[in-house]
């Protein structure tokens, strides 16, 4: 399970998350920080993977593939946004 509430407190925007797609490895802070959240632009570098998940904010962003634990993460400043 995964809070979809998520925000991140390094760029206060919200962690927007796509099922069965993964980011392309092109991908660098300045496309996120001039795509997001414009779904139309972020399509240029999705790929399609069935049980994958691509997580995205304006700062940071991860292709998730199996079960992870995104806490662990130290780069990631995300929290639950509360419910």
């Amino acid at each position: 399970r995964t809070c979809d509430q998520l925000r991140c407190t390094a760029c206060d925007f919200r962690v927007s998350l796509f099922n069965d797609y993964i980011w392309d490895q092109s991908c660098d802070y300045l496309f996120f920080r001039n795509n997001m959240p414009d779904l139309c632009k972020l399509r240029a570098k999705m790929i399609k993977k069935k049980g994958a998940r691509a997580y995205a904010c304006q700062c940071s962003w991860r292709s998730i593939g199996e079960i992870t634990d995104l806490q662990t993460d130290q780069q990631l400043r995300w929290v639950c946004g509360k419910h």
